[in-house]
């Protein structure tokens, strides 16, 4: 099953999705299941997809081969995006995410700092569209939950025109309290 030819793209290249969108393969794990003929493969894959300004979301698909998987998991990461608040290329404020024996903790850094994380949290943040930010992950090194953990944390993110308007105040009147 050919599905044409293999787009060539430089090593740092982001390679696209579709409508501009961004994809990161995350991990890809190989499943056995042992049967009487010995044992059959099969194979997971966690992508996370963003559009590089603020919506991202993640996908996890599950193939007897790879394209197949990632394809999956890509489709499901379309479907899930959420929107996240940006401030000059970084986050609001800090944030801490959490799920299952990870932890995640989001800080948001300077304009020049960069990404400073480790390969599950960078992909969900260049994905995202944040440049600068430093993050440090406690508990488990599992991508998969590492991932998790990080959209937690930046489903919990607000900017402070949102705090104000949720408790019914102008901006500036929560900045003076």
């Amino acid at each position: 099953m050919s599905s044409g030819p293999r787009n060539k793209r430089k090593k740092n290249e982001e390679p696209a999705v579709g409508d501009g969108m961004l994809d990161r393969v995350v991990k890809i794990k190989r499943c056995a299941a042992v049967v009487k003929g010995g044992r059959r493969f099969s194979f997971a894959a966690m992508v996370v997809v963003g559009d590089g300004q603020g919506k991202v979301g993640w996908g996890y698909g599950k193939a007897n081969e790879v394209p197949p998987s990632v394809q999956k998991a890509q489709k499901q990461a379309s479907r899930s995006l959420v929107q996240v608040p940006l401030v000059d290329g970084s986050i609001p404020h800090q944030v801490w995410g959490h799920f299952g024996a990870a932890k995640v903790l989001l800080v948001p850094a300077g304009a020049g700092t960069g990404i400073i994380a480790g390969q599950a949290v960078r992909a969900v943040c260049e994905a995202t569209g944040i440049h600068d930010i430093l993050t440090k992950s406690y508990g488990t090194n599992n991508p998969v939950t590492l991932v998790k953990a990080t959209f937690d944390a930046l489903e919990k993110l607000r900017t402070i025109e949102q705090v104000a308007a949720l408790r019914g105040l102008e901006p500036a009147e929560l900045v003076e309290n």
